[in-house]
């Protein structure tokens, strides 16, 4: 099968997490049988050698550089608005859009050059025309829905700006319901996110594809290193762990360090912002950045916390705490879409919600070295039978297949 992968993501180097590490799986597993054409943008952190690696694994790679970043004024900004009310399509899919791109596609198209399109998240669905779903396959990766991500930041009060968010919220319900119709099949990677789209169109043709571990970068840990350090990774310029992570330092952390006061708290991932930096002004916090090795981290850590209260989807965190043999305790929002707990299924990870619940927790994983190493055991052989990349790109062939 000849298939045009889109995405305005540069997926490479999967290290970065999130819509890169999503991408590059996916691709990597299809072009291993599929002759596969990626259209990409590059950005200004892209060097010349991750180009020429990604380019290896694909046929051919039509790239092209981002657009330039849209004016921040006030004038600018409410025109943005109003033309979102007018034509239905929201300022971050609009800021992504290239007319040179939409030429390259509409031409590589009508060439006959491809039998299956795939937009590699949702704001790459501005490139795909509604009429082509009569003679290709059409197929939309959604990592979570636009819709329900701002309605549940408004409920939850983490929205970083309410007012503009219940503006915004009628209209992204008709966006998603609008662009889900222009598609042979969809995407999503939890159960959840497939009943928040059903919704919009019952009869769409909804799959569910997870995220998945590389093994080789998240090998098992040799060893319990006990004693009480926790842990949160994560990229720490994204809303919702920016959140977690301060609620974590902030409500959990002080509570743990009246009942242990050595806990210490590593947060880490990439780009930590000022609201998580400021973080390690408190007792026991560090705040890492990037590191070389996440793998590493997660092993030196008694116990993974996932204290999430915002953010659709699968967590890659999840997954790869679980493939490093690290005991989690995490919120409903950290454990969506896995299966960890109650009758018949093996005890993957503790749940919790609340403040006193996540301290009771860990507090028993801190006592109870027979207890982590049953999740650490549990979490492994999970991640190894059902969510490694080799999975996950299986079932991703399969929906573009039939």
């Amino acid at each position: 099968m000849k298939i045009l992968m889109i995405s305005v993501t540069f997926p490479y180097p999967p290290s970065k997490g999130g819509t890169p590490i999503r991408t590059f799986n996916l691709l990597n597993h299809l072009s291993q049988r599929h002759s596969i054409t990626l259209l990409t943008q590059r950005t200004h952190d892209v060097n010349d050698e991750e180009v020429d690696s990604l380019r290896s694994s694909v046929e051919k790679m039509a790239i092209f550089p981002s657009p330039p970043e849209s004016e921040k004024n006030v004038l600018a900004k409410l025109q943005r608005f109003g033309n979102f009310v007018i034509e239905g399509t929201p300022p971050s899919v609009l800021s992504i859009y290239s007319p040179e791109i939409q030429n390259w596609i509409d031409q590589f198209v009508e060439a006959g050059e491809c039998d299956a399109i795939t937009c590699e998240h949702s704001v790459n669905e501005i490139y795909v025309r509604p009429e082509w779903k009569q003679k290709l396959k059409t197929l939309v990766n959604v990592h979570s829905s636009v819709y329900g991500t701002c309605k549940q930041q408004l409920e939850t009060g983490t929205a970083e700006k309410p007012l503009r968010d219940r503006l915004n919220l009628s209209l992204l319900q008709r966006y998603e319901k609008r662009y889900c119709t222009k598609f042979s099949s969809i995407v999503v990677t939890t159960e959840e996110d497939k009943k928040q789209l059903q919704e919009f169109n019952s009869s769409s043709q909804i799959e569910i594809v997870p995220n998945g571990v590389d093994l080789n970068l998240f090998p098992y840990r040799k060893s319990d290193p006990g004693g009480h350090s926790l842990i949160f990774v994560g990229t720490m310029d994204y809303i919702a762990n920016i959140d977690t992570a301060r609620f974590l330092s902030w409500e959990i952390l002080p509570k743990l360090q009246e009942r242990y006061p050595d806990t210490t708290l590593a947060l880490v991932g990439a780009r930590p912002v000022p609201e998580v930096q400021e973080l390690s002004n408190r007792p026991g916090v560090e705040v890492k950045g990037r590191v070389p090795s996440m793998a590493e981290y997660l092993h030196q850590a008694t116990v993974c916390v996932i204290p999430m209260r915002i953010g659709f989807g699968i967590k890659n965190k999840t997954l790869e705490a679980m493939a490093a043999g690290t005991p989690i305790v995490a919120s409903d929002r950290g454990l969506e879409g896995l299966a960890v707990d109650g009758a018949g299924t093996p005890l993957r990870a503790l749940r919790a919600n609340q403040v006193e619940e996540y301290v009771e927790a860990i507090s028993r994983l801190f006592e109870d070295g027979q207890l982590r190493q049953t999740l650490s055991e549990n979490g492994r052989s999970l991640i190894e039978t059902e969510y490694t990349w080799e999975v996950q790109g299986q079932r991703y062939e399969q929906v573009l297949l039939r």
